[in-house]
This record gives C-alpha cells, sequence and structure tokens, in this order.
C-alpha cells in the first residue's frame, strides 16, 4: 500500500518503521524534523496525505486532530482511508470521522494501547471505531503494527473503549501502590506480597506484568528508576477525557474522578511530570495518613 503518516513521534515513528519494514511505501510528516528508516519525509501533511491508499495519524490532543484533518482531508482520494491512532476526546474522533466520510473517505478512530515498547516491537492492541468496510482496509495495517485490533462498533468507539481501559488502568495502579506502601508499613515483604497478590483475587495487569515496585516481578519501570514507559501526565490525559466523556454521558464514576485528582496532583503539584505513572509508589511510601 502507499501509506501516509503524520505523526512521527515516540509512538508514530515506530510505527510507521515498521509499516516501512513490512514493504508498504510511506510517506512522513512531523512539525519536528525526524529520520525514520524507509520513510520518505514530506514537506507538509497535504503532501504525505495525497495519493495514498491509507493515512494514518498520531497525534497529541483533539485540537490538533482536527486542524490536520482540516489539511489533509483535502488532499485526500475518495475511498482513502483515515485512521486515527491518537487517544482524543470522543467528539472530536466523531467530528472528524464525519467530516471524513462527508468527503468519501473511510474513517477508522483507532487509539492504542502497549505503550512505546508495543510500538516498537509492533504488539500494539488497537481499539477501532468506524464503518466496517474502513476497519477492512485497515486491518491489515492493524496486524503489522500490532497483535490485536478490536473493531469496537461505530465512529467513536474506538476512542469510548481506549478511555474505559485507561480510567480502569488509573484506578488499579493507584490500588497497587496504596497496597504495596500499606505492605511496608505492616511489615511484610514486597516478593511475599507480590506471590501472594498476583496468583490471587487481588490479580491485575498493574502487578502481574506492570508491577511499581522495584526489584519485584517482571521487569517494568520500577526497575529503571521510574523512567516512563507511560508518563504520569499522559495518563493524567486519559484519566481527564474519561472524565469529559463521563460528564458527557451523565455516567457516575467517583474512582475515576478520585485517580484524575491523585494524578493531577502527582503531575501538576509534586514530581510526578517525566515520571512513570507507576512512580505513584514511592509518592504514597513518603506519605502518613495525615
Amino acid at each position: 500500500m502507499k501509506i501516509g503518516f503524520i505523526g512521527l513521534g515516540n509512538m508514530g515513528g515506530p510505527m510507521a518503521a515498521n509499516l516501512a519494514k513490512a514493504g508498504h511505501e510511506v510517506t512522513g510528516f512531523d512539525m519536528v524534523p525526524v529520520d525514520i528508516d524507509g520513510v520518505t519525509m514530506a514537506a507538509s501533511g497535504a503532501e504525505a496525505a495525497k495519493g495514498r491508499d491509507v493515512v494514518v495519524t498520531m497525534l497529541p490532543n483533539g485540537q490538533i486532530l482536527r486542524a490536520v484533518a482540516n489539511e489533509i482531508i483535502p488532499a485526500m482520494d475518495a475511498g482513502t482511508a483515515f485512521v486515527d491512532c491518537s487517544t482524543v476526546d470522543v467528539e472530536s474522533a466523531r467530528d472528524v470521522a464525519k467530516q471524513a466520510a462527508d468527503a468519501g473517505l473511510l474513517p477508522v478512530d483507532a487509539p492504542v494501547s502497549g505503550g512505546v515498547g508495543g510500538a516498537t516491537a509492533g504488539t500494539l492492541t488497537f481499539m477501532a471505531g468506524g464503518s466496517a468496510d474502513a476497519f477492512a482496509k485497515a486491518e491489515p495495517l492493524f496486524d503489522i503494527m500490532g497483535q490485536k485490533a478490536v473493531h469496537c462498533g461505530d465512529s467513536g468507539a474506538g476512542q469510548a473503549a481506549k478511555i474505559c481501559n485507561n480510567m480502569i488502568l488509573g484506578i488499579t495502579m493507584i490500588g497497587t501502590c496504596e497496597a504495596f506502601a500499606l505492605a511496608d508499613k505492616l511489615g511484610l515483604d514486597r516478593q511475599k506480597m507480590f506471590d501472594v497478590v498476583s496468583t490471587s483475587s487481588g490479580y491485575s495487569w498493574s502487578m502481574n506484568a506492570y508491577c511499581p515496585a522495584p526489584g519485584v516481578g517482571p521487569q517494568s519501570p520500577a526497575d529503571n528508576d521510574y523512567k516512563p514507559g507511560f508518563a504520569a501526565e499522559l495518563m493524567l490525559k486519559d484519566l481527564r477525557l474519561s472524565q469529559h466523556a463521563a460528564e458527557a454521558a451523565d455516567a457516575d464514576t467517583p474512582l475515576g474522578q478520585a485517580a484524575t485528582a491523585l494524578y493531577e496532583q502527582f503531575v501538576e503539584s509534586e514530581d510526578g511530570r517525566g515520571m512513570d505513572f507507576s512512580a505513584m509508589l514511592p509518592r504514597f511510601e513518603k506519605r502518613s495518613r495525615s
């Protein structure tokens, strides 16, 4: 396929590289000059999108997605798949999808889970919203960039799945960090704590696959001084998106609200910015109940 790829940062760069390695003709654009093996760089987003079979975007937020869509949609041929892998608000995803569909394009909102490691290894999970035809055109690329793609429903469903998933992740990571901090104060060895919880009812991805305690469980950012695999400020962004959606849908999410408030405090008033989101554990270690 001829593929345009716009947004070649920490996530988009390796994703585009994997598409090129698989033999696709990839033309890329980013606001910051980058050099990616196999990717031909264009002078603008519109140039990267022109004459492509599929255009993929990986952008920071809904406002930027809307601006990029305004630039590239007029340059794209009817029948082109517009696959947005950004994590944005559901409203922006649906508005851009409608704009693309009205122009004769095949829009797919397909945010990802798996972080930079998954983007590099080609093991991402894609949560996709859009028509069956749009998903079918994008699916071969999902198979290259990831290990799983789920068609969640109509436009916006991919974003809905992503923010619900990450609300769970933020909540469970806080609970896992709280539990380790409590175990420390109760004199319980961390390895013993992990051995029990990871094989009983406290099992979770935050505990078993991404344990926030250094030296316990599989390798995780905790074993690298909490340098980000998934930065705390990105978790805060996703939690805010979840609460924006909850407000719009009149959904009661008290734990989501509490997790958002804790990550706001951690990122904006403490030392969490630039740390992995699992660095909540050393935060709780230093705190008392009062």
